[in-house]
C-alpha cells in the first residue's frame, strides 16, 4: 500500500467502478454520505439494493430525511459507533470522509466496519490525494494533508496487522471544471468550515493563483483519488 501516486494516467466517473463491485441485491452502507449524493446515485442505479445511510451532522441528517427514497435508510451515527447488528452489511462505501473521522476514533471506526460487515465482504474507502493544481489551491485554506496522512496510517495497519485483506489498490482521477473563479470559491470556500479562515488578503492571493490558469475561464483541473478496498477476514 501507498499513500501517494504520482503517476496517475487512469481518468474515470468514479460510480464506474463502484458499478464493478455487483451491488444489485445487496444490503450496502454508506458511512459519512453528507448531501447522499453518491447515495443517490447508488440506489437508484440497479435492483434490489437496500441502501443505509450514515450521517454524523445533524443538520445535514435532516436534510437528507426530507428525500424520502423507498430503499434509502439514513441514520444519525458516526463511523466509530454504527447501529447496526454484527455481520449485517454486505458492502461498506466511504467517500472522501474516512479522514474526517477524529484521529484517536479511526481504529474504533475500523472495528466497527470489521463487524457489520459479513465475512469476506468489502468495504470501498476512497480519499482523495494531497497532489495536484486544485489542491494546491485548496490548501491555502484548508489543508488536509496531516488527517489524510493519518488516515492512510490507519488503514494500512488495519491491514499490515491482519483484521482486513487488502482486495485491491486502486489509484485514478476524476475531472473538475470550474466556469471562472466565483464559480470556484462558490463550491470550495463557501463552506460552513472556512468561514473564520478566508480574510480578504488570503481570497485575493487564492483568487491570483486560481486565474493562472486559463486566464481564470473554464478552468479544468485533475482530481486524484485512491481506493483501498478492504475484505473482512
Amino acid at each position: 500500500m501507498k499513500l501517494i501516486e504520482t503517476n496517475i494516467t487512469e481518468t474515470l466517473d468514479e460510480l464506474y467502478l463502484i458499478e464493478t463491485l455487483n451491488l444489485d441485491n445487496r444490503k450496502i452502507l454508506e458511512l459519512g454520505c453528507g448531501a447522499a449524493t453518491m447515495t443517490k446515485k447508488i440506489a437508484s442505479n440497479g435492483i434490489n439494493r437496500k441502501v443505509i445511510a450514515s450521517e454524523v451532522d445533524k443538520e445535514q441528517h435532516e436534510e437528507n430525511l426530507k428525500l424520502n427514497i423507498d430503499n434509502i435508510e439514513f441514520i444519525l451515527s458516526g463511523a466509530q459507533d454504527i447501529p447496526l447488528e454484527d455481520n449485517s452489511i454486505d458492502i461498506i462505501f466511504m467517500f472522501k470522509s474516512f479522514h474526517h473521522i477524529p484521529k484517536d476514533l479511526m481504529p474504533q471506526a475500523l472495528n466497527e466496519i470489521f463487524r457489520v460487515l459479513k465475512p469476506n465482504a468489502l468495504a470501498y474507502i476512497s480519499e482523495p490525494l494531497f497532489i495536484g493544481e486544485q489542491n494546491e489551491l485548496i490548501a491555502m485554506f484548508h489543508d488536509e494533508e496531516k488527517v489524510r496522512i493519518d488516515a492512510f496510517k490507519n488503514i494500512k495497519k488495519s491491514v499490515d496487522e491482519g483484521q482486513f485483506k487488502l482486495f485491491k489498490e486502486i489509484f485514478f482521477q476524476t475531472e473538475v471544471f470550474y466556469k471562472n473563479f466565483e464559480d470556484f470559491k462558490n463550491k470550495q470556500m463557501n463552506l460552513t468550515y472556512n468561514n473564520d479562515k478566508i480574510h480578504q488578503e488570503l481570497e485575493s492571493k487564492i483568487k491570483n493563483k486560481f486565474n493562472s490558469h486559463n486566464q481564470g475561464q473554464n478552468v479544468e483541473f485533475y482530481k486524484p483519488f485512491r481506493v483501498d478496498i478492504l475484505q473482512k477476514y
